[in-house]
Formats: C-alpha cells, sequence, structure tokens
C-alpha cells in the first residue's frame, strides 16, 4: 500500500473515516512515517527532515471542525430546563464532604493516580490526552456530575461542591490531563444550569449516553489586556439568528469538538451561544501553550458563523456569561489546589531523602520553613475555594468569595510552583521529575478563562 494511502482516512496511519486531513497534516503524518525509516540515515538527511518537522508542528495546524455528529432536535422551544436544586444550608461552615461526596472524591483520587499521573509525561509531551484515559473517565462519570438527575445525570443538587472537588482529585495526577477530561462535562453542567428544555433535550442524551461528544467552553481570546467580560468576539443579530464572528484561544481539544459553548458580545452585554461544529464557518488552529499541554488547546476562528435565534444559552443581560466566568474560576482555583498538592506530596519525601553535606536537605531551616510555607498557603486556598463552592452550591452570591479564592490561588499557586522547583535544586529543572510540569501548569490558573467549570 502506498504511504499516501496509509495516511488517507480510515489509513493505517491516517484519521478517523469520517474526519479528513488538511495539507498540513499529510505533510507531518509523512514526514514522521518517513522518519521510522532508516532511509534517511542512509542518505545523510535525518537532522534537515528533524528540522522540517519542528518547523510544522511549531506553527500547528488549521483545519475545519469535527462534523461528525448531527443533534436531533427534541423538547419545547421556549420552556425552562430542568434545573437543579440548590443544597440545604445547614447555617454551619462545615467543608467536611458527605457520604456521596467522599465516596466519589475516593474513586477520582483512585483514577489519578493509578490512570492519569502515569500518562502525565508523554500526554504533556505529545499535547493530546490518552484514548484510554479519555473513556475511563466516562466509565467514572465524570460528564454528568453537573447533569441533573430528572435529565439522567448523577446531580440532585447544584454540583459546584462535588465538582470542585474532582477537579481537585484530578490535578493531582495532572493539571492538562484534568482538564481534558473535565472540558465535555463543563458544557453538559452550563447546558444543565441555563439551558432551555429544548436545549437540554436536544443536547444532554448525547452526555449520558454511550459516545459522550467532545466538548468544549471557548471564552479566552488572544487578545491584549483580555478582558474576559468584555470579548472581541461579536454576535450580530441577523433575521431569525445570529452571525458570529472572532478568534477564541485555549480551546480544550477544538479539534475534537463536536460541540461548542462561545462567549460573545451582544448589543454590548457578553452573552454565551451553543455552536454544533458542524456549523459552516468554523475553523480550528493548534495553540500550544507552555503549560496544560495534554489538553490540546486549539484557536476557534469563527468567520460569520450563524446560528439560530434558540442558540442563546441563559440570559442576554450578562448575567449568565458573568456566572459562567465565576463558575469557571472556581473550578481553575480547584484546579490549582490538586496540582499544588501534588507539588507537596512530591517535594517532602524529597527533601528528607536527599543529602547534603551529610544529612538531610529537610534538616536545613530554609528548606523545612519553605516546604510548610507550601502547606500554609495551600491550606488557604483550599479554605477560600471551598468556602466559594459551598456558596455557589446553595446558590447564594459567591462573587466576593470567588475572587478572593482566585487572587490566592493566582499569587499562591505560582509561588508553590516556583518553591516546588527550588526545593529540588537542578533536579527541579529537568524533566526527569514531574514539579518543573507542574510549575508551568500553574502559571495558567491566573491567564485561563472558561474552558472547564464546576
Amino acid at each position: 500500500m502506498s504511504l499516501i494511502s496509509n495516511l488517507k482516512p480510515g489509513g493505517k496511519h491516517g484519521v478517523p473515516s469520517s474526519e479528513s486531513r488538511d495539507p498540513i497534516g499529510y505533510l507531518v503524518a509523512g514526514l514522521n512515517r518517513l522518519a521510522q525509516t532508516d532511509l534517511l540515515d542512509k542518505v545523510r538527511l535525518r537532522k534537515p527532515a528533524e528540522q522540517a518537522v519542528f518547523s510544522v508542528t511549531r506553527t500547528g495546524f488549521k483545519t475545519m471542525t469535527n462534523a461528525s455528529r448531527t443533534f436531533a432536535k427534541a423538547g419545547k422551544k421556549g420552556q425552562p430546563g430542568t434545573r437543579p436544586t440548590a443544597a440545604a444550608a445547614s447555617g454551619v461552615f462545615d467543608l467536611t464532604p458527605g457520604e456521596d461526596e467522599q465516596m466519589l472524591v475516593d474513586v477520582v483520587n483512585e483514577f489519578a493516580e493509578e490512570v492519569v499521573r502515569p500518562a502525565a509525561f508523554e500526554a504533556d509531551k505529545a499535547c493530546s490526552a490518552p484514548d484510554d484515559l479519555l473513556k475511563a473517565s466516562l466509565e467514572i462519570g465524570l460528564p454528568i456530575l453537573g447533569v441533573p438527575e430528572s435529565l439522567g445525570g448523577v446531580s440532585e443538587e447544584r454540583s459546584a461542591m462535588a465538582g470542585t472537588l474532582v477537579a481537585e482529585a484530578l490535578a493531582k495526577g495532572d493539571m492538562g490531563l484534568a482538564v481534558a477530561t473535565l472540558a465535555p462535562g463543563s458544557v453538559a453542567t452550563a447546558i444543565g444550569l441555563w439551558g432551555t428544555d429544548a436545549q437540554q433535550q436536544t443536547y444532554l442524551p448525547a452526555f449520558t449516553g454511550d459516545e459522550v461528544p467532545a466538548a468544549a467552553l471557548a471564552l479566552n481570546e488572544p487578545t491584549v489586556l483580555f478582558d474576559v467580560l468584555s470579548p472581541s468576539t461579536t454576535a450580530t443579530k441577523s433575521g431569525d439568528g445570529y452571525v458570529l464572528n472572532g478568534t477564541k484561544s485555549l480551546v480544550a481539544r477544538g479539534d475534537h469538538a463536536e460541540l461548542f459553548i462561545v462567549g460573545a458580545s451582544l448589543d454590548g452585554k457578553p452573552v454565551l451561544f451553543l455552536v454544533e461544529s458542524s456549523t459552516e464557518g468554523l475553523s480550528v488552529e493548534g495553540d500550544p501553550a507552555m503549560g496544560v499541554r495534554a489538553a490540546s488547546m486549539t484557536k476557534l476562528v469563527l468567520e460569520d458563523v450563524k446560528v439560530p435565534a434558540d442558540a442563546v444559552l441563559g440570559e442576554t443581560d450578562g448575567s449568565t456569561y458573568t456566572e459562567c466566568v465565576r463558575l469557571s474560576r472556581l473550578a481553575w482555583c480547584a484546579l490549582a489546589i490538586g496540582t499544588g498538592q501534588a507539588v507537596l506530596d512530591y517535594v517532602t519525601p524529597y527533601v528528607k531523602e536527599r543529602e547534603a553535606f551529610g544529612e538531610p536537605i529537610a534538616n536545613r531551616q530554609s528548606v523545612a520553613f519553605m516546604v510548610a510555607n507550601i502547606a500554609i498557603e495551600l491550606q488557604g486556598m483550599r479554605l477560600l475555594t471551598y468556602r466559594a463552592a459551598s456558596r455557589a452550591a446553595a446558590g447564594k452570591d459567591f462573587s466576593r468569595e470567588v475572587a478572593l479564592a482566585r487572587k490566592a490561588c493566582t499569587d499562591k499557586g505560582m509561588q508553590i510552583g516556583l518553591d516546588g522547583v527550588q526545593l529540588l535544586g537542578g533536579h527541579g529543572f529537568v524533566k526527569e521529575h514531574p514539579v518543573e510540569r507542574w510549575y508551568r501548569d500553574l502559571r495558567a490558573i491566573g491567564i485561563m478563562e472558561g474552558t472547564v467549570l464546576v
């Protein structure tokens, strides 16, 4: 069989038969295939070929979005959807997880330790989450965590607290893989919180079935001094629908996504829109970042994308969009806590075993105090985040609490990553140890908007 035949859809080294590869995709795949042979060494072209692969992949890819699924319209238009009830408030600030929450956290912790952590290095290197890991995340119910029980999910109450605990547990394994596994469930949660009956009946059955679609929340934009509450992406009223134009960045697994929630400015107000990947005018470009690489970050380009009037998710006065941003920031705080805990768990035994001048470096006060500070700041981050999550789950205003949590997790999370690298010395700079990856990931906390929510 020829090389091109192998690289075509359905070929041995190609893409699924339902998708197509653009010219750059053929080039990269062909070069990679060629690199596996001895021919390059025989003709002394190994180094130029490797340079060519690097140049192509560095600039990323550009392709049309996935158009493999059509969501069958269902439900009653204009009718409000099912909403999860607010969590019961006891009046006491108790951070102890309930029995069901603890059981869920135990399962996710085990998944993070046995499945996520071992796959993290290669996933970060490849900028892609393994298919087996993504399928395993479906089996433990991550996509339906925030979907109301009446709609086929597992949530009897608002899932902000449970979602926070799950995100934290997953991030102990790896933040990038945590984002990749949580992205579809974030879209399902958003539809459960704000969708109409028609939107819920149209899209949520796919998330509660066996073939869960990849989906992405797209709020970030590649603009200088980006303000998430004032998106540059625009929505213009046109006939009985809207036309969207703009570019969204840092969209998790956008090249696989079949459904997007896109933030755009409508009449000066930020609004959320449901956009199917098969919609004409959508394209995806590679957008690799310094951290959270396993989430396969992409740019979503919208050029005169037409959506119907019922594509609006929630209110058009900006209130739904603002709540979405706050719940997203809450999720990123939880991811910061999980990654920070991973740093603490890794450096504590390291400094006790690593010897310098005839004794463990943990015997040095400067080292011991640095480890202690990580534990102290981490607990502060956790308390602030849990407080915000508990108020969100109870349906109370949590704007102040989530602002405090994000400030703490942005500043202290970054410091924890820096101190983790410092405590390992030269080992902190090399990829043999995962702390350098966690340091890069923690840089995302103050930058990322959207992508995941609880």
